[in-house]
C-alpha cells in the first residue's frame, strides 16, 4: 500500500512540477495574435472577431507589419510557417526568397577570387526573388476563408491613416538613416528623419495594395507590379527579372517532428536550419533533469551550451536547400548519432568547440527578422517568421510601389569558408545556384502537450533564434515560468564558433559567470545584445490563452 501511495505521489509531483506560473502576460479567451506592433496585431485579431480564421489573420497580419514595421516586415521578402489545425493537422510553407536566373556560384567574388565588400548586402545586387506574397496567398488559396478584399482592405486603411512611430523605431530609423538615404537619394520617403510620435505614410504601398486585392497574386509577380519591380531592380544594379518573378513559387514542406519528454514539437524543415537544430538540442538535453538544476543555473547553461555547441557545429555544414542539395537527416537526428555526440560532454569541464567537428565554420547571421503567433477561436495555430534579412533589408526603398527590398542573398555562402560582409560563413550546401533557397535560422515553432495544443513561438534574431525558442520553451516546461515570464527571462546564447558564450544584459549575476568561466567556458564581456524578440502563446490549462509579447521590441499581444 506505502508502494501505491509513493507511485502516486511521484505521479502527482512530477504533475505539478509540469504545470507553469499563473499566467503574467495579456490573457483571452477566445484567440490571440501576438506580432512586432500593435496595429499588425489588432488587425490579425479583427480579422479573427471578424469569423475568419488564423490563416486568414496570418495574411492581414504579415501585410500589416509591411505598414508598422517596415524594419522586417515586409513584401520585398520571404519567409516561413507552421501551422497545426484544430484536427491536429500539421504542415508548413515555404516562401523563402530564391536566387534569380542570373546567379551563379562566384557572382559576389572578384577577379582574384575574393569577396566584394557590400555586393550582397547593400543596394539591388543583394536582393533575392522576393515570396511573401507568393506565401499568404498560397496559404489563402488553401485554408483562408473571408474574401482577400475583406482581409487586405484594412490594411490598405492602415496605410492611409498611417502608423505613429516608436521610440524604438525612431532610434532604428535614425540608426540606418545615412545607409538608407545613401543608397535611395534625397527623393526617397525616408528622406526626412523621424522622431517618435511622427506619422508614417507609405501612399505607393496603398497603391500597390489595391492592386494585389483586385488581381491578386499574379499582380505581384505577373501584373503591372512584376514589371515594375523588376525594371527598378534591374536599374538598380540587380539580377532580378521579370521572368524570376513569373517563375516563383512557394511551397509546400513537411516540417520536422519530433518528441522531447511527453511535448510534440513540431518546427520548420530545410531550407530553415531551425527545426533541425533545435530538434538536436532538445534529444542532447533530453536524457537529463534539466529542471532539477534550476532556471539558468551554472549547471543548466553548461547543458544547454554544450548541446548547442555541438548542433550548430552541424548546422551549416550539412544545411541547404533541400531541392539541391541531400541532407542526412536520418543520421543527423538519429538518437545513436546525438549520443555519441554528447559522449565527451562533462559538467567538470567545457568541450573547447576546436574538439568538436566540422570545419571551423563561424555563423554570424543578420538579426533583424520578425515573428508572429496567432491561434483562432477554433483552435487553428499558425507559428511565422519572416524577414527582409538586413535591417530595412538592402536598404533599397522602391518609392514607386512603396515597400523595401531584401538582401537575401548574403544568406547564401558567397565563397565556402570565408566570411561575407554579415560575417556568414557557410559551407558548399549553402553555396549560390539558380533558383536555391539560400539557408535560414528561422524557427517557427508549435508544441503539443498531451496530444493537444499547448503553444505557439518564435523569434527573430539570426543565428541566435534557435536558442531564443529554445530557452522560452525550456523556460516554461521545465522552469514552471508563464508565458510571459518565459518571453521576458534574460537570454545567453552559443552557437560553436566563435566559442564564447554571450549573456543578455543584467540577467546573469558575475558569480554565475566566474563559476563557468573557471570550467574553461570563455564569456563575451563585451557583447551584451538583445537576443531575440520572442512573440509566443501559451494554451492555459483551462482553455484561455497566455500571450508573451517580447517588451525587448513594441511587441503586442491582442486577443479577446
Amino acid at each position: 500500500m506505502r508502494i501505491l501511495i509513493l507511485f502516486f505521489a511521484l505521479i502527482l509531483f512530477t504533475h505539478c512540477k509540469r504545470q507553469p506560473n499563473p499566467p503574467t502576460g495579456v490573457v483571452s479567451q477566445n484567440a490571440m495574435v501576438v506580432s512586432a506592433r500593435k496595429e499588425a496585431s489588432k488587425i490579425g485579431a479583427d480579422i479573427l472577431e471578424k469569423g475568419g480564421n488564423a490563416f486568414d489573420a496570418m495574411v492581414g497580419t504579415e501585410l500589416a507589419l509591411a505598414v508598422a514595421y517596415p524594419f522586417a516586415g515586409n513584401l520585398g521578402g520571404g519567409g516561413f510557417m507552421v501551422y497545426r489545425k484544430n484536427d491536429g493537422n500539421i504542415g508548413a510553407i515555404d516562401y523563402r526568397e530564391k536566387a534569380p536566373l542570373a546567379a551563379h556560384k562566384d557572382m559576389y567574388l572578384d577577379s582574384l577570387g575574393n569577396v566584394i565588400p557590400g555586393m550582397s548586402t547593400i543596394g539591388a545586387s543583394g536582393t533575392g526573388v522576393p515570396g511573401t506574397i507568393a506565401g499568404i496567398f498560397e496559404v489563402h488559396k488553401k485554408f483562408g476563408t473571408l474574401p482577400i478584399k475583406d482581409i487586405i482592405d484594412p490594411v490598405i486603411e492602415l496605410v492611409d491613416q498611417g502608423v505613429e512611430v516608436t521610440t524604438k523605431q525612431a532610434a532604428r530609423l535614425d540608426k540606418y538613416w545615412d545607409e538608407i538615404r545613401s543608397v535611395n537619394g534625397e527623393n526617397t520617403l525616408f528622406y526626412n528623419k523621424c522622431e517618435p510620435g511622427d506619422t508614417l505614410r507609405y501612399p505607393a504601398l496603398a497603391t500597390t495594395l489595391r492592386r494585389i486585392a483586385v488581381n491578386g497574386r499574379d499582380e505581384f509577380y505577373k501584373g503591372e507590379t512584376a514589371k515594375i519591380l523588376a525594371r527598378f531592380i534591374q536599374e538598380e544594379g540587380g539580377f532580378v527579372t521579370e521572368e524570376d518573378l513569373a517563375k516563383y513559387e512557394a511551397k509546400w514542406r513537411q516540417p520536422i517532428v519530433f518528441n522531447y519528454k511527453d511535448l510534440r514539437i513540431i518546427s520548420m524543415s530545410p531550407p530553415s536550419s531551425g527545426g533541425v537544430t533545435i530538434n538536436q538540442i532538445f534529444k542532447m538535453i533530453e536524457p537529463y533533469d534539466i529542471s532539477d538544476y534550476g532556471h539558468n543555473s551554472a549547471k543548466s547553461i553548461q547543458l544547454f551550451t554544450e548541446a548547442a555547441r555541438r548542433a550548430y557545429a552541424d548546422r551549416n555544414f550539412f544545411l541547404g536547400d533541400p531541392d539541391f542539395v541531400v541532407i542526412p537527416l536520418d543520421v543527423l537526428l538519429s538518437k545513436n548519432y546525438l549520443k555519441n555526440r554528447m559522449e565527451n560532454f562533462s559538467f567538470e569541464a567545457a568541450t573547447p568547440s576546436s574538439e568538436v567537428e566540422h570545419g571551423k565554420i563561424e555563423i554570424v547571421e543578420s538579426k533583424e527578422t520578425t515573428h508572429y503567433s496567432i491561434v483562432d477561436q477554433m483552435g487553428n495555430a499558425v507559428s511565422v517568421t519572416t524577414t527582409l534579412n538586413g535591417a530595412y533589408g538592402s536598404k533599397l526603398y522602391c518609392d514607386e510601389l512603396g515597400f523595401f527590398l531584401n538582401n537575401e542573398m548574403d544568406d547564401f555562402s558567397a565563397k565556402p569558408g570565408v566570411p561575407n560582409m554579415f560575417g556568414l560563413i557557410g559551407a558548399e550546401a549553402n553555396s549560390i545556384a539558380p533558383e536555391k533557397r539560400m539557408l535560414s535560422s528561422m524557427t517557427p515553432t508549435i508544441v503539443e502537450k498531451d496530444g493537444e495544443l499547448w503553444m505557439v513561438v518564435g523569434s527573430p534574431g539570426g543565428s541566435t533564434i534557435i536558442t531564443a525558442v529554445a530557452q522560452t520553451i525550456l523556460n516554461t516546461y521545465e522552469f514552471n515560468l508563464s508565458m510571459q515570464e518565459s518571453v521576458n527571462a534574460p537570454r545567453f546564447h552559443h552557437q560553436w564558433l566563435p566559442d564564447y558564450i554571450v549573456f543578455e544584459t543584467g540577467g546573469f549575476p558575475d558569480k554565475l559567470k566566474d563559476e563557468l568561466k573557471s570550467k574553461g567556458y570563455p564569456i563575451n564581456e563585451d557583447r551584451t545584445p538583445i537576443l531575440g524578440k520572442v512573440d509566443a502563446i501559451l494554451v492555459l490549462p483551462d482553455g484561455r490563452l497566455e500571450g508573451g509579447a517580447d517588451k525587448r521590441g513594441d511587441d503586442t499581444a491582442v486577443g479577446f
